[in-house]
């Protein structure tokens, strides 16, 4: 009897909207809380402690290089965590501990203290906001994956319009009267630790769990979709993390994700203080971010709608050779337009590309070890992240400015593009 209401419950549509539609909001909102502050905010946290203790750029960047050798160690760990525990506990312990980050971060007087600050909140970030919340989305859609996934990454982009113009407002070392880069990163600390038990309690880690079914779907469609051409059904092979790391797919998605990403990190880091060299205002470099994340804002959803309607590694490739030519913009910006200019192209090349190039994995690999897969994949992408950034800050310590660092910041991620184009379609695991 049980058995068979289970399977009414399984079969029978849903009332109301399906839950991992609900889930896709909670997994911005964790993007806005948890990713924002840190990462994005990063060019603008580095400025204000630059004028305050006179580190170098070197200095600086170290904090970020040191953040992705921690990530290179543990991102295998906290994807097979995600796997085996699952992702709510998973979040609420890394906003736990990314709150506790942002405590001591407040207090810091000494490079040290900024690094193991620095590096306790990027570990709870690492712990508890993308990984997860990337893995929830990806059991509880296939065919919709990379929309639903795109609008998840929307926290990421919005807060970047909306936060990162508010934080640099508040911490602006040139307008005594705002709140300061101390108080500010306390009150963020707190909100994470306040917010952490609430947030945490409304994540779902897998559909089948609360009598539902990937998309929403029921069980026969689910059936008569089985032999279609969609390309996440195709893809679903269930693949162990052992069993990917075997495949020539595996190594492409990684060196591809790499080449394209330490583009957006190695300027996470950078933007901030090159705008401020040429005699741009931290507000305008705020507002330069806030333009490039608008844009992207847009192409998440675009990039989200365009990957589940054709080839995945085709429009991966386009949308990061855009993002690479945004880079070669930037090396010639000399002026504020040239500048938006450079923003505007970003925006449409690393919003596009976002919630392809975290999506693929489920494309390629399937279900079973997503977090997994996607954690021992960030060891060589936090291999080129580790280096990219200090490599930047010791060239412009050297010569005093950064276009031979960002000129090879262009070609890698050109040669990162093209690593998508050589996937070819996903294929169903050998049985």
């Amino acid at each position: 009897m049980n058995q068979e209401k289970e399977t009414d419950a399984l079969q029978s549509p849903r009332r109301g909207i399906f839950y991992g539609w609900w889930l896709t909001g909670i997994a911005a909102f964790v993007m806005v809380i948890g990713t924002v502050p840190i990462f994005q905010g990063m060019t603008a946290w580095f400025v204000v402690l630059e004028q305050q203790f006179g580190w170098n750029r070197a200095q600086l960047s170290l904090a970020f290089s040191l953040t992705r050798a921690e990530g290179t160690v543990m991102g295998p760990v906290a994807g097979y965590l995600v796997d085996k525990v699952g992702p709510r506990r998973m979040v609420l312990s890394g906003l736990l501990v990314m709150g506790v980050g942002f405590l001591l971060f407040s207090r810091v007087n000494d490079l040290w203290q900024f690094y193991g600050a620095f590096v306790l909140a990027s570990m709870g970030a690492g712990f508890g906001t993308w990984l997860p919340m990337m893995t929830v989305l990806n059991h509880w859609f296939q065919k919709k994956r990379s929309l639903a996934m795109s609008l998840a990454m929307e926290g990421f982009a919005l807060g970047g319009v909306f936060v990162i113009p508010v934080l640099a407002w508040s911490i602006d070392p040139e307008e005594p009267d705002r709140l300061g880069w101390r108080t500010t990163a306390a009150i963020i600390g707190l909100g994470l630790i306040v917010l952490a038990g609430p947030v945490s309690r409304l994540v779902r880690n897998r559909p089948e769990e609360y009598g539902e079914v990937p998309d929403g779907r029921r069980n026969s469609q689910l059936e008569s979709e089985a032999t279609g051409s969609n390309q996440g059904d195709q893809a679903d092979g269930d693949y162990t993390w052992q069993e990917a790391v075997r495949t020539r797919a595996f190594w492409l998605i990684t060196m591809g994700h790499a080449g394209t990403s330490i583009v957006v990190v190695t300027l996470t880091v950078h933007l901030g203080p090159m705008l401020t060299d040429q005699g741009y205002s931290l507000q305008m470099v705020a507002w330069v971010v806030s333009t490039y994340t608008a844009v992207g804002a847009v192409f998440t959803l675009i990039g989200g709608y365009i990957g589940d309607r054709v080839p995945i590694h085709l429009a991966l490739f386009i949308f990061s050779i855009i993002q690479s030519v945004a880079v070669v913009i930037l090396l010639a910006a000399d002026t504020v337009p040239s500048m938006f200019l450079f923003a505007v192209v970003m925006g449409v090349g690393f919003g596009g590309r976002a919630p392809m190039t975290t999506a693929i994995r489920g494309v390629y690999f399937g279900r079973r070890a997503f977090a997994s897969i996607t954690g021992v994949s960030m060891i060589p992408m936090n291999v080129l992240m580790l280096a990219f950034p200090l490599f930047a800050g010791i060239m412009f310590d050297r010569v005093g400015d950064y276009m031979v660092p960002f000129s090879a910041l262009a070609v890698t991620s050109f040669v990162g593009s093209t690593m998508f184009l050589l996937l070819g379609k996903p294929a169903l695991k050998a049985g």
